[in-house]
């Protein structure tokens, strides 16, 4: 996964608040199309309804579960762009149009362009946030590189969306919650955190 969109929304003011306005959203997801475009050598067709669609589901989640930044604020950063892959997943706003010369299959981005894209949006909005709010750059985990990892995230994302979250977590090095994947509080960092503070 390449770092550069990140870097670039790094330098966003207030990036953690732009992201929930519709128009840096649609503006962010193009460039990170753009991007995947290039990686996987195929072109997207995008479904804006759907889009809209994945952006407002998103937003209510978050809204839902805004609390538990409170105990974690790091983590609920991780949490939060998990979930916009869940909405993603389930919007299913872009679809990839296959090149005459197909890509080297090899690669995660031509094995599955949607699933690249969403989750290089996600990982570059996340990348900007913890840079512009802890000063670090975003870990990627071994598993996001590894194709058989990403044959078992389209497979069991395609059955369960919540899924998506954990599997982002395995991508950030974060030990997923495979049970309650969609609560916040359920997460392993929200629990050691909230044993701490007592």
């Amino acid at each position: 996964m390449d770092h550069r969109l990140g870097q670039e929304l790094a330098k966003v003011p207030d990036l953690r608040h732009q992201v929930r306005r519709l128009k840096h959203f649609r503006g962010t997801f193009r460039r990170a199309l753009a991007c995947a475009s290039l990686e996987s050598g195929v072109t997207f067709e995008i479904d804006e309804t759907r889009l809209v669609e994945a952006f407002f589901r998103w937003l209510e989640a978050f809204a839902e579960q805004k609390a538990s930044a409170r105990i974690n604020r790091r983590d609920f950063a991780h949490f939060a762009a998990a979930l916009m892959l869940r909405e993603f997943f389930r919007a299913s706003p872009v679809a990839a149009v296959r090149p005459a010369e197909p890509a080297d299959a090899a690669s995660v981005a031509a094995f599955w362009p949607e699933g690249y894209l969403g989750t290089s949006f996600c990982m570059s909005v996340l990348d900007g946030v913890l840079e512009q709010e802890f000063g670090e750059a975003l870990t990627i985990a071994p598993a996001a590189s590894d194709l058989r990892t990403w044959w078992s995230f389209r497979e069991n994302v395609a059955e369960d969306p919540n899924l998506a979250i954990g599997f982002f977590d395995c991508f950030t090095g974060n030990e997923p919650n495979w049970t309650l994947p969609g609560y916040a509080a359920a997460r392993p960092a929200m629990r050691a955190a909230a044993l701490s503070a007592h």
